[in-house]
């Protein structure tokens, strides 16, 4: 059995569902100690985080990533335990496998190779681990990035070993991620029995066109790596529950995935212009979950595109879709972020797994990329 196979699963055998870490991070810290990495673990509420680094010299290169993973859902549904690591028809099996400790597992041993065979390499290597990536992520990798900021250590290249790739390991890889702000939106009207619509004011037809204004807006035209920011509702909530009463209010659930061709800040003002134009009465709470960041093409995308091209002879594919990642984080104190990992398909499902085949090279892109830009 290859070190990193192992690795993987002794880290699915540990339970870690968010934010828990149960005992992970000591497992990666006794294997990095002997490397020369300094660790320490910065403690946040119930998350627990990893800072370690090998070297004080520039470049910095760190292994982003996280060792919590999501619920399991139905045991019972799981053909084999999910957190019993298993192999069957050719792939591992367990949760985490593929989201992300096969990743987390592949930067430790890539960093064992690269340092046996360059002990006296160029930079300075590191890793920031959470256990808070799958829940709310604010006691997690934000925390640390403030805690790095503070002290004026610079990160020049992060690798976030998120699963990003589709069908074959090494096809695409994330240089960046959408925004993504949610709106609650309550417009208020007045309730009445509906044979009177004249002494009630109904909040559901004073949304309508508003609502409609919002779909058909065109909020930016995307980028170079970005298609158009999207607007969509989620949710809509009116009425009593009974048939004969026109409701005295409605609430519409709504989401921004956007793009860095807009701004959270334009995108809030656009939207009360449109409501603000309809005379409508109304309340809209924000929450902004993230904002865009992205990674133009340069040393780290060509290095890790090298390495992909070296292991697997496939030539890469940069894309911005998907949710958002903890690399929005890293992003405010890194310019060249760069998220890669296994194959997607299958995280966060019942009975997650990675290709065994994938676990090697997945190492091996790794121990590449480091070899591109600390030799």
């Amino acid at each position: 059995m290859s070190k990193t196979l192992a690795l993987t699963e002794q880290l699915i055998a540990l339970d870690s569902v968010t934010p828990e870490d149960k005992g992970c991070q000591n497992t990666l810290i006794a294997l990095l100690e002997p490397l020369g990495f300094i660790c320490e673990t910065i403690q946040s509420g119930e998350v627990t985080n990893l800072w370690a680094r090998k070297g004080s010299t520039q470049p910095l290169l760190v292994f982003a990533g996280h060792t919590d993973v999501v619920p399991t859902g139905p045991v019972e549904q799981w053909q084999s335990a999910p957190f019993a690591p298993t192999h069957r028809d050719g792939k591992l099996f367990g949760r985490g496998a593929a989201d992300m400790k096969t990743s987390v597992a592949a930067f430790v041993v890539a960093c064992e190779e690269f340092i046996a065979e360059q002990p006296d390499h160029n930079g300075s290597i590191g890793f920031l681990i959470t256990s808070d990536e799958e829940g709310p992520a604010t006691d997690g990798t934000v925390i640390v990035c403030n805690l790095l900021k503070e002290r004026g250590e610079q990160i020049d290249y992060c690798i976030v070993g998120e699963p990003t790739s589709v069908d074959l390991l090494g096809d695409t890889i994330k240089n960046g991620r959408r925004g993504t702000m949610s709106g609650k939106l309550t417009i208020k009207g007045v309730q009445g029995h509906i044979a009177y619509p004249q002494l009630a004011k109904n909040p559901i037809h004073l949304a309508a066109p508003a609502m409609a204004e919002l779909v058909a807006e065109v909020w930016d035209q995307g980028n170079d790596y970005y298609l158009p920011t999207s607007w969509q509702m989620s949710n809509i909530h009116g009425g009593t529950g009974a048939s004969n009463v026109i409701p005295g209010e409605v609430v519409i659930d709504f989401n921004f995935r956007f793009c860095t061709a807009s701004t959270a800040e334009g995108l809030q003002q656009r939207v009360h212009a449109i409501l603000d134009s309809h005379q409508l009465d109304y309340a809209l709470k924000w929450t902004v979950g993230g904002h865009p960041f992205l990674t133009p093409k340069g040393e780290l995308s060509e290095a890790l595109a090298a390495a992909i091209k070296a292991e697997t002879g496939l030539d890469t594919e940069l894309s911005t879709t998907g949710g958002t990642s903890d690399g929005r984080f890293i992003a405010k104190i890194c310019q060249q972020v760069i998220e890669f990992g296994p194959p997607n398909a299958s995280i966060h499902k019942i009975d997650e797994h990675i290709e065994l085949r994938f676990i090697d090279p997945l190492k091996n892109i790794y121990r590449r990329t480091l070899e591109n830009l600390l030799t």
